[in-house]
């Protein structure tokens, strides 16, 4: 980890604290995956409970707090830089202290702080219950001790602990109590009051934390710890507290879907969890992420293709198709296996959604292993493909792999796969023309088509679809959050364009 930029001298603490009577302010920076998101909205809802008063800008804040990404080498790249840009503000403007907090933080804890004296605090999962506490003693000038990482899948055994009395909730926040490994806190603490961030009709909702999987390539356990499930309790009551914010669609995130439930000894809970957030009054679609190919069960595929309220959504991360390299990676499956996983999705759910990442140019990966991961993705026909060139990550087993391939090679294989990708998941949208499509609202601008996304799509990285009137103009009359009815009249790569059925 290194910083470009120039320390900036130390600030006094009698510069740093605010001025008698002035408020506490806070801004929260996002980074990473959607489970962030959560993270975030738990950390500001503390920060609030405590008294400090949370603004959307940084340059308008005492504080900001940089919630960081570590999965990956531009993620970690981005953290980075934004840690500076926030520390820029404390020569420009009001904001007094910098603090990163997350999975780089996490991950790289007292590094991350000798390289980047920019941050004032590294804060890691454990300091999350006293969050508010930390932030102000940064603020009065006490230099704390940075996060020292340690292998967080050493907390096991996991099993549930009693729950803390619950706390005072602040009107407009939702209480949450997951279940605790033992003698640690999971990322999200052992309560945590969220206050949402984002005003949009969709939020995430997290269902657990950490994985069990020892992937080769993945690092994520090491930081995140192994997988704890939320109670189904807590789940929906979150749920419900979310459609009472006006949350039309929760979108569950977790690290693995398919283990939800593993820990609390009944791995069908997902399955039998599902129509009763559904049920929920005001929420009108339930959407699942994450599920692991060779966990992915036949009932919970029913359960997903078949119960009203959940969209017909798959996002299963196949990472490859060749079981060679599947094997290297310490997952599996093989071609004709995630086919007829597919297959089982499609015979129930015939226009499902289903998206994937793949990992090219993994150790060992051969010229015929490449193809057959092209041939796999042309029989798939999958809707959004992400892809992603191997590089090693600290920590991890394929990191000290042999026959790894030279970086311009793994270069050339992902540009041609991405090119293959763009061009079979826009075929895939024009194969969509002529379907009704229900759309959740999500952006409506002066003179511009209403945009949201239909059922297969979903939040941010699988296209949008915009809306036009029976007479092909831009639809008017709709508000962030309406559900529309259309039918799909034109396609723009991945993204759809819809025309209303009706006036």
């Amino acid at each position: 980890m290194t910083s470009t930029a120039a320390p900036s001298p130390a600030p006094s603490a009698a510069a740093l604290a605010p001025e008698a009577g002035e408020p506490i302010t806070v801004a929260m920076v996002t980074l990473g995956c959607a489970r962030n998101e959560v993270d975030s909205e738990e950390l500001a809802g503390r920060l609030e409970a405590e008294g400090f008063r949370l603004v959307d800008e940084p340059a308008d804040a005492t504080t900001v707090v940089v919630n960081t990404c570590g999965f990956v080498e531009q993620a970690k790249k981005d953290s980075v830089d934004t840690l500076l840009e926030a520390a820029d503000l404390k020569q420009t403007g009001r904001t007094q202290a910098v603090v990163a907090v997350g999975c780089l933080s996490e991950r790289y804890g007292k590094d991350l702080a000798e390289s980047l004296p920019e941050a004032d605090a590294v804060l890691g999962f454990d300091d999350y219950p006293d969050i508010a506490a930390r932030l102000r003693s940064v603020l009065a000038g006490e230099k704390l001790h940075p996060h020292t990482p340690s292998d967080r899948r050493k907390l096991l055994p996991i099993s549930p602990r009693e729950r803390a009395d619950a706390a005072a909730v602040v009107p407009g926040h939702q209480v949450v109590a997951p279940d605790l490994p033992v003698g640690a806190a999971p990322a999200s603490g052992p309560r945590a009051v969220r206050r949402r961030l984002d005003g949009g009709p969709m939020a995430p909702l997290k269902l657990a934390s950490g994985c069990d999987r020892r992937c080769a390539f993945c690092a994520i356990p090491s930081f995140r710890g192994s997988f704890v499930s939320r109670r189904p309790s807590d789940v929906l009551g979150e749920a419900q507290w979310l459609a009472e914010q006006g949350v039309k669609e929760v979108f569950l995130v977790s690290e693995n879907s398919t283990s939800y439930g593993k820990d609390l000894g009944d791995l069908r809970l997902l399955e039998t969890m599902l129509p009763e957030l559904a049920a929920i009054d005001g929420l009108e679609r339930v959407r699942v992420s994450y599920l692991q190919p060779a966990e992915t069960r036949p009932g919970l595929v029913t359960a997903i293709a078949s119960t009203p309220g959940v969209a017909d959504y798959f996002d299963l991360s196949f990472q490859h198709a060749s079981a060679t390299v599947l094997r290297r990676m310490r997952r599996f499956g093989d071609p004709e296996s995630f086919l007829g996983l597919l297959e089982q999705v499609r015979s129930q759910a015939p226009l499902a959604g289903v998206r994937s990442n793949v990992i090219v140019g993994f150790p060992g990966e051969t010229e015929d292993d490449l193809q057959t991961l092209c041939d796999f993705l042309e029989a798939g026909r999958l809707d959004v493909v992400g892809v992603f060139g191997y590089s090693d990550e600290d920590g991890t087993e394929a990191a000290s792999y042999d026959d790894k391939l030279d970086p311009d090679e793994v270069a050339e294989r992902v540009a041609h796969v991405t090119a293959l990708v763009e061009e079979l998941t826009a075929q895939r949208a024009e194969d969509r023309i002529g379907e009704t499509v229900h759309v959740l609202v999500e952006s409506v601008e002066d003179g511009e088509p209403a945009e949201g996304r239909a059922a297969h799509q979903g939040p941010e990285v699988d296209g949008v679809t915009s809306l036009l009137d029976v007479d092909g103009h831009p639809l008017s009359g709709v508000r962030v959050g309406d559900f529309v009815t259309a039918t799909v009249v034109a396609t723009e790569g991945i993204d759809l364009v819809a025309q209303v059925d009706s006036p």
